[in-house]
């Protein structure tokens, strides 16, 4: 039992090593190649169906994995550019204050339930208290809210990239799988005729 998986593991490596050199990927996920022939395809890869057919939907279990990493990111910052524009907001009003040469007067927390009242003159930074005595300094003019949508479209475009690959492999199951059955039918067809001769 353990040599065979270790041949399915080293099989497995063969075919991506195989399967990946005619095409390209995008951000570490691995392209899926279309295929047309299916007999080329198994002559090039110099493996069986089964083999193949277990190489595929490897392929299809990682691609969904890294589909759920991907969705779980792209929920992330979608929740975080709402705060980031709040956070813009209050920057604006801070600058806005400083243009005027106005104080803002403003309450904090500063442990639970005791707040403070602070006068904030002319800054050029703002302050972020992550907890765990960290403290994170930016400064008012930083890009967060551009960078957070470019992320976000940058995580989509790999989202479609990605469904395209689960697509391409799952028609490529499905023409395997199709050939695998057309050639039983032809072998068996072929042991009948000859069985009545």
């Amino acid at each position: 039992m353990a040599s065979a998986s270790a041949e399915t593991a080293s099989s497995s490596s063969e075919i991506a090593t195989a399967a990946a050199s005619p095409t390209t990927e995008r951000r570490g996920i691995p392209a899926a190649q279309f295929v047309e022939d299916v007999q080329t395809f198994l002559s090039q890869l110099g493996l069986d169906v089964n083999s193949a057919l277990a190489f595929l939907q490897e392929r299809l279990q990682q691609y969904k994995l890294v589909e759920m990493k991907l969705l779980a990111q792209q929920r992330d910052l979608q929740a975080k550019i709402p705060d980031i524009e709040k956070c813009l907001d209050i920057v604006a009003t801070l600058q806005a204050k400083k243009e005027g040469g106005e104080a803002l007067t403003a309450d904090f927390e500063v442990s639970e339930g005791i707040f403070s009242r602070a006068r904030i003159e002319d800054t050029d930074s703002v302050c972020l208290w992550l907890g765990a005595n960290v403290m994170l300094e930016y400064s008012c003019d930083e890009k967060n809210l551009e960078n957070a949508k470019a992320s976000l479209e940058v995580l989509i475009a790999d989202l479609q990239f990605l469904r395209d690959q689960v697509t391409i492999t799952q028609v490529t199951v499905a023409r395997v799988y199709n050939w695998d059955v057309h050639q039983r039918r032809i072998r068996q067809a072929a042991a009948a005729a000859a069985n009545e001769s």
